[in-house]
């Protein structure tokens, strides 16, 4: 199955390690100090090089739903793992850039097998009631953009 074994327990389930690590530890925390953690993220959010990809951006990278005109790539690294790149074109897309970040952090350096693993719940576990219904859907958009592209990359 890869380097991780994927878990669920009841309703529990575990993602990759470093993955499962962000998600663990903003369960510790309120909603005051999970937005500051977001924003810190959004902080760490660095755009698609233009080596990768340059505007306009293809549509066919682009994520459906996503408010803050979100793109993702993901690109295979000589030993088969994954890199992932993402752009987000609205200047407010704070939400959509410290998602972008977790994802590109916790998943880029593994396998396209154990990255199509990783499901949409990753999104209330780290936002929780902290973002609207829109907002939610696009950022589970993103995540599914990011398994589509490992699945493609099988």
């Amino acid at each position: 199955m890869g380097r991780f074994e994927e878990l669920e327990v009841g309703s529990y389930r575990m993602y990759p390690p470093k993955l499962q690590a962000v998600i663990d530890m903003f369960a510790m925390f309120d909603i005051p100090d999970r937005t500051n953690m977001l924003l810190s993220y959004a902080d760490q959010f660095r755009e698609v090089p233009p080596e990768i990809a340059s505007r306009p951006f293809p549509r066919n990278h682009q994520v459906p739903q996503c408010e803050s005109d979100a793109y993702a790539w993901a690109m295979k690294n000589p030993d088969g793992t994954l890199k992932l790149w993402f752009a987000v074109e609205n200047p407010s897309g704070v939400s959509a850039k410290a998602l972008a970040a977790i994802l590109d952090k916790t998943l880029s350096g593994l396998t396209p097998e154990e990255i199509s693993q990783v499901d949409a719940a990753i999104v209330e576990k780290l936002f929780r009631q902290n973002i609207s219904m829109g907002k939610g859907m696009g950022l589970m958009s993103m995540v599914e953009a990011v398994r589509a592209l490992a699945k493609a990359a099988k």
